[in-house]
């Protein structure tokens, strides 16, 4: 059987349930394989937990309960967890699963073996929180560079030659320049490298917890030193047929446990048997919040899915697209060379204008447009050069991101297209040319849909239900094959389209609490005589007038002149009701730019409040004439 695409997170402690941080990690492997699997891949996806080590056990006597109680629970929780997060492993491995002991007892007597074990002293300091040991000058005010508290310890344990590999390690690192990725992580490696490695102690004084050294019971394996085998025990080795997952293709991790442990004592560890080591190795950044990274003892823990649920509440979006949108959210935001922050105000922002104001808008217009203009059918005829042009463009800009495991730059050629085919709607303006009779409305309409069809193939690697109600509206089965994104054989003419529906409802802001009041409907202002009162550029500059877009718009019940708008101007979106509907239909402003004055105070209109004003030239019967810049202009440029 050929090599499978293989690829691992780290395994989890089990002293605490996952977080937003620790699931950062555990999503850009599910992308990766998600997208992989596209490309037709036959991918191997393994996550797991680390189940050993002294703090496990005192996290479990805390909580009055045994230690294999303990983990059980919290392993399940975990899977629980990834299941409900929509993250696809292929194998779930615990290191107290006997296959797991199995392969360390092996591993653990071939480096014996070869002359790469010894027995000696240990003396020094030992951070139970992270499992690792330190020397004195490591130490920052008495405690370890994380903050933690050290012990002392001093034990006669069994070590590992790491110093007898640092120049074949540093020869690899330098011969093959994706093995450590990002190059800053690369760098700090062979810094540390450089430096002089020690050999590291692979053992502890048995605790009644963990796994024995072979032949000496005293003792068990070191924590790190035990999870690192994880990799090779899924593969079955040294059982035939390993060599169809080994070695891993990439395995991802945070930049913290990288260079002690993943850069350095892991490749040696397989060095010393005699395996090779993996392809790749991605160190990434963290998800800071208030400033510093995201763990249960700082107090600043996010839970995914109470994230996902947060967020359904206050759009109304499904729990299914919920969790899609926290997805997308760690994918686009991915830490890679810097750390990145995570606020609940930019999460809902992103919400807001990725998904609601973006893509969602760009479905719902094209949805709407097609169903008004030719009868909801996808229409037959060529894509327009342009937006073919884009699609390939952006997917070969998504590919290479991928191939570095840019997973935020992916993310990014992903919306490139959005805002690309927003801004084609815009200039070619299909209800203008529905109007005129124009011979490219179908032209038009089918490059819409061909945009939408490979954006839906697009997404998918990091928001499969999204991509699954996207293939669902445009009335198509989902695209599977990353190689068949942008084929225009996959827009059969004549298919009927779904009715759009929003897949993202927009978070609106809350309404400040007042009493009920009946309103009487105000005219739109009749326009003033001329006058001939000169001000001063002071008193013009008061005025606060910015370019925004409109995002929806609805008629008024009741009224026959206003329709409600909602504009995204300077970041935020805000409503607007205008006394234009007798010359403009709901689906002539969606996607329309116009000039704001936003520093109105507000006033309401039918009831309903108004936070700022459209400009609009006044033609002979009195009607409006919309403003808007004669090119594509950024939402909030300021208008002088």
């Amino acid at each position: 059987m050929p090599k499978q695409y293989y690829l691992t997170t780290p395994i989890y402690y089990v002293n605490a349930a996952p977080h937003i941080g620790t699931a950062l990690t555990t999503l850009a492997a599910d992308v990766t394989a998600s997208y992989q699997k596209m490309r037709g891949a036959h991918t191997h996806f393994l996550t797991g937990t680390d189940e050993n080590g002294i703090k496990v056990q005192e996290a479990a006597l805390a909580a009055g309960t045994q230690p294999q109680a303990f983990v059980d629970e919290i392993s399940k929780h975990f899977q629980e967890i990834w299941t409900g997060l929509g993250i696809r492993y292929d194998d779930f491995i615990r290191t107290t699963e006997p296959r797991h002991v199995h392969t360390v007892h092996e591993f653990f007597s071939i480096l014996v073996k070869n002359g790469h074990i010894y027995k000696g002293r240990y003396e020094g300091w030992y951070d139970v929180s992270s499992e690792t040991y330190f020397k004195e000058a490591d130490l920052v005010d008495g405690k370890s560079p994380d903050g933690n508290e050290v012990r002392w310890v001093e034990e006669e344990n069994y070590f590992f030659r790491l110093s007898a590999f640092g120049d074949r390690l540093r020869e690899h690192i330098e011969q093959n320049p994706s093995f450590i990725l990002p190059e800053v992580r690369r760098n700090e490696v062979l810094g540390f490298i450089r430096q002089g490695l020690k050999d590291a102690c692979i053992s502890r004084a048995n605790p009644g917890w963990g796994i024995p050294v072979p032949g000496d019971e005293s003792q068990v394996v070191y924590v790190w030193f035990d999870a690192l085998i994880n990799y090779v025990s899924a593969t079955g080795w040294p059982k035939a047929g390993w060599e169809e997952l080994w070695p891993a293709d990439v395995e991802w991790m945070g930049k913290d446990i990288l260079t002690r442990f993943h850069a350095t004592l892991w490749p040696a560890m397989l060095m010393g048997v005699g395996l090779p080591l993996p392809k790749t190795l991605v160190g990434h950044g963290w998800m800071l919040m208030g400033g510093a990274k995201i763990s249960k003892s700082k107090g600043n823990v996010v839970a995914p899915l109470e994230l996902a649920a947060e967020l359904s509440e206050t759009s109304g979006c499904s729990k299914e697209i919920g969790i899609d949108c926290v997805r997308y959210y760690m994918a686009a935001t991915m830490p890679y060379e810097a750390d990145s922050v995570f606020t609940r105000a930019d999460f809902e922002l992103r919400y807001n204008t990725d998904l609601a104001n973006d893509l969602g808008n760009a479905l719902n217009r094209s949805l709407a447009m097609a169903h008004k203009f030719v009868d909801g059918k996808i229409p037959g005829g060529a894509v327009e050069a342009e937006v073919s042009e884009a699609v390939q463009s952006a997917v070969a800009e998504f590919e290479v991101a991928m191939d570095a495991f840019r997973i935020d730059h992916a993310m990014s050629a992903t919306w490139k297209l959005v805002r690309f085919l927003n801004k084609y709607i815009d200039t070619r303006a299909p209800w203008a040319l529905a109007k005129s009779g124009d011979g490219a409305l179908q032209a038009v309409l089918r490059s819409m849909v061909f945009a939408l069809r490979a954006l839906e193939g697009m997404v998918r690697p990091a928001m499969p239900s999204a991509a699954d109600r996207i293939a669902a509206q445009l009335g198509l089965e989902p695209t599977r094959d990353w190689g068949r994104i942008g084929d225009d054989s996959l827009l059969p003419s004549g298919t009927a389209l779904g009715q759009p529906e929003p897949i993202f409802p927009r978070i609106e802001a809350k309404p400040r609490v007042e009493k009920e009041k009946k309103m009487p409907e105000i005219e739109a202002p009749q326009p003033a005589a001329p006058v001939n009162h000169e001000i001063g550029i002071e008193d013009f500059q008061k005025v606060r007038l910015r370019v925004g877009r409109v995002l929806e718009a609805e008629p008024i019940e009741g009224s026959d002149k206003l329709l409600r708008l909602q504009v995204i101007v300077e970041g935020s979106q805000r409503q607007i009701v205008a006394g234009i509907r007798q010359q403009y239909t709901a689906e002539d402003l969606i996607g329309r730019q116009v000039v704001v004055v936003t520093n109105l105070k507000p006033v309401k209109l039918r009831g309903h409040e108004s936070q700022g004003m459209l400009l609009a030239a006044v033609d002979e019967g009195g009607g409006a004439i919309l403003l808007q810049p004669d090119k594509a202009a950024p939402e909030g440029s300021v208008v002088r």
